[in-house]
């Protein structure tokens, strides 16, 4: 009778069940969208106002001598086997039942603000990447032509090498014909220093010898007073010249024959190498190309 019953109750349930299941066949399609009275029939809203067990409009205590009339037979006939393994089962499944019924909103809110969280920081990164392959594309724009430009400045740098090395070909020339002239810059210098330590030199010897002629000779020194007097008192030299200017024309007169007799050509080629030692040092420190050999010629230096 308890089967017979739970059968029943059962065949009722699913038989009211299906008979609120929207039919396939009845549906019709539209490009159009549905109207408003059409789309309120099937909203999930109004199915689930139907409420009851299993969607059959009934009270939910119904579901308590169901269970019962089902669970009594399946128990019975070991067609549901309780063990550890369901008793786990059962166990976890309401589990997940309570869980989602209890906190399903808590659990969804959770993962979506970890799902905008990792959204947030994939566009963060995507905005990243952006920028910085428009930062690429705006430098590839402004080195489009780079290879040209190096091209460019290929040639121009072959070109500056082939000005270079013209201009290298006669820049020796320039500072070689500069390196001359301040050679003979030098040489006149230190001539000019020779002659002018000779000159004072052989102006002190006149003058001494001169003095002491005078200073022993007492006819000059009278010839000498009396030539100034007459210079004073007339404005004319007494007849027969100054005696002093006499005195120094004699003196270097006598030097002149005395050094063409001593002249053996030492004094000479002394002053001639002492010149040329100095050249060379000079051209050392300057860095010329050429140096002087012993005859004074220029050589040139490797």
């Amino acid at each position: 009778m308890l089967r017979a019953a739970s059968s029943t109750l059962g065949k009722r349930a699913f038989a009211r069940s299906g008979a609120h299941a929207p039919k396939l066949s009845n549906a019709s399609f539209h490009y159009s969208a549905r109207r408003e009275e059409e789309a309120k029939e099937e909203t999930s809203s109004e199915v689930a106002d139907k409420g009851g067990f299993m969607g059959t409009g009934l009270s939910h205590l119904y579901a308590i001598p169901a269970g019962v009339a089902f669970g009594v037979p399946i128990l019975e006939f070991n067609w549901f086997l309780v063990n550890e393994e369901t008793l786990l089962a059962s166990t976890f499944v309401m589990f997940c039942v309570v869980a989602y019924t209890q906190g399903g909103d808590a659990i969804a809110k959770m993962f979506k603000d970890e799902g905008d969280a990792m959204l947030a920081l994939q566009h963060e990164a995507e905005d990243e990447i952006i920028a910085k392959m428009e930062e690429n594309l705006a430098y590839m724009k402004l080195t489009e032509n780079i290879v040209q430009d190096y091209q460019d400045i290929l040639e121009l740098t072959g070109q500056s090498y082939e000005k270079l090395n013209a201009a290298g070909a006669i820049k020796p020339k320039h500072v070689l014909k500069a390196q001359v002239e301040k050679m003979l810059t030098v040489i006149a210098a230190e001539e000019a220093n020779a002659y002018d330590k000779a000159k004072t030199a052989l102006m002190v010897e006149a003058t001494d010898a001169v003095t002491a002629k005078f200073l022993d000779d007492k006819a000059l020194k009278k010839a000498a007073l009396d030539n100034a007097m007459s210079k004073l008192t007339t404005g004319k030299a007494m007849a027969g010249g100054d005696p002093v200017q006499g005195a120094f024309v004699k003196f270097f007169s006598d030097k002149s024959a005395a050094a063409k007799k001593a002249d053996d050509g030492s004094e000479q080629k002394e002053a001639r190498a002492n010149m040329i030692m100095k050249m060379n040092a000079v051209a050392e420190a300057e860095g010329m190309y050429f140096r002087l050999d012993d005859k004074g010629t220029p050589k040139m230096v490797a």
